[in-house]
């Protein structure tokens, strides 16, 4: 890694090195010893239920060149039975996760690639895919993995850039105040994207002016000449005309007149996906989005957005939009002998949710929604539960299932809202005890069947029963 000698990695972090020639440059950097190769560089971090230090002899063992660590090899001696005759050189500093996000700091300060950065409530994942599907038609691209997109995960992305790739996108998800500001200062991106404002995180952030203000931490340290997208559909987003002296750019569906990047004529082909066309300030783009939803249609405006200011044709912008596949968890189609599934079982708030509900409604057979809690609502987590429910009620599904203490209330929204054929369940594992019992019954074959809840949940594991 192109400046990543531990001498450097030492003053970035203020740490102390022991042990090592300081001109040694280190492969890669990795928190899970499972992931040591030759020359890395390993963090022993202290977890809620691990203590990364007591795998130090093993990493060693495992080919790194240095750990970084906050106990003394005396302390790790006595409290993990890791003798110091296995020991190699390290860095002692303060704090293993701070030096994390410091050592990120100094090596995005070494990189000239342009970085994406990408926020909002909702659609973070499904955007960065979508840009980062766009941009790979001209550049050799590195994105976020999975979920790594908070203050362990950001600079951990940042660490795997190597010297063949030409942009990052990286997602940064938060949910409390200056977290975002602490994201930006390791990211430094120099394109902001915020993809919406919704209801996520309420407990900290309180309300939609909280979080558009937690969110809009994105721009304390980013690129004083980069460029701002901004979805124009979202009513506090457009709020936001200027960073830093510049005028934003906006893109959605044409509601908002100032948007450069809009979709119209919008057909949807079912769950195949969704036909538009983009209009882009003097021309107009003619895509197809593979996955399911309008919301994903905005997503793809989002990546054209960002394609025009990469200097990105049409042509590989459209055929970027088109080569997007859905990620497991996230309006994920799963085509089974008795089933279709829509795996969106990562993650869920009242927006998304509504969305999902919009996209089973568009089946065209029987359409089962298995519902869960959302965490992290606030003080009026029971009202967006019922008012979710009452949505899902109104809509066209043959059969509601709420799962989880909080859904109680969504229950009570759809009976509410007229919904003739609505279940109850205290929990994940009642309902799959169930199923197993009365699979044809509960779980009618030919059915399209919706699967969303908040992570914590596990409804993954409703996934995987109903594959098996």
């Amino acid at each position: 890694m192109k400046q990543m000698t531990l001498s450097n990695i030492a003053r970035a972090c203020n740490g102390v090195l022991v042990g090592a020639a300081d001109d040694i440059e280190i492969t890669s950097a990795v928190l899970d010893s499972r992931q040591v190769t030759e020359g890395a560089l390993f963090f022993a971090t202290i977890g809620e239920r691990v203590d990364g230090h007591r795998f130090i002899g093993s990493v060693y063992e495992k080919g790194a060149c240095c750990v970084v660590t906050q106990k003394e090899p005396s302390q790790v001696e006595e409290e993990h039975g890791v003798p110091k005759e296995a020991w190699g050189p390290y860095i002692l500093v303060e704090n293993t996760l701070q030096a994390l996000k410091d050592i990120a700091e100094f090596y995005r300060s070494t990189l000239t690639i342009p970085i994406v950065g990408i926020t909002g409530s909702v659609g973070k994942t499904s955007t960065k895919e979508y840009i980062a599907g766009v941009l790979s038609q001209k550049y050799q691209v590195l994105k976020t993995e999975g979920n790594f997109n908070n203050e362990i995960g950001v600079p951990l992305t940042l660490l795997r850039i190597r010297e063949e790739h030409e942009a990052a996108v990286i997602e940064m998800g938060i949910s409390d105040f200056g977290e975002m500001h602490r994201l930006s200062k390791m990211a430094r991106p120099n394109i902001c994207v915020i993809t919406n404002i919704g209801q996520c995180h309420l407990e900290n952030l309180k309300t939609r002016d909280g979080i558009l203000k937690a969110k809009s931490e994105i721009f304390d340290y980013m690129d004083p000449n980069g460029e701002v997208c901004l979805n124009g559909e979202d009513d506090k987003l457009a709020t936001v005309t200027q960073v830093n002296g510049k005028a934003v750019h906006f893109f959605g569906l044409g509601s908002n007149p100032k948007e450069e990047v809009c979709a119209t004529d919008i057909v949807s082909k079912g769950l195949f996906g969704s036909d538009a066309v983009l209009h882009m300030l003097d021309r107009t783009l003619p895509v197809h989005v593979t996955i399911p939803g309008i919301h994903m249609v905005t997503n793809a405006a989002a990546a054209a957005c960002v394609g025009s200011l990469l200097g990105l044709s049409d042509e590989q912008i459209a055929e970027g939009i088109r080569s997007v596949v859905p990620v497991s968890g996230r309006s994920n189609l799963i085509s089974l002998p008795q089933y279709t599934l829509i795996d969106d079982c990562y993650n869920a708030n009242p927006v998304s949710m509504k969305a999902a509900i919009d996209l089973l409604a568009i089946a065209d057979n029987r359409k089962i929604a298995i519902l869960g809690d959302m965490f992290e609502l606030g003080a009026d987590s029971d009202k967006m539960h019922e008012q979710t429910g009452e949505y899902a009620g109104s809509a066209k599904i043959d059969r509601i299932i709420c799962i989880g203490p909080s859904s109680r209330h969504m229950f009570d929204g759809a009976v509410k809202a007229g919904a003739g054929d609505v279940l109850y369940y205290e929990d994940r594992e009642t309902f799959l005890q169930e199923w197993q019992e009365e699979k044809d019954e509960l779980l009618p074959a030919n059915s399209t069947i919706l699967i969303k809840a908040s992570h914590g949940m596990e409804f993954e594991k409703i996934v995987e029963a109903l594959e098996k």
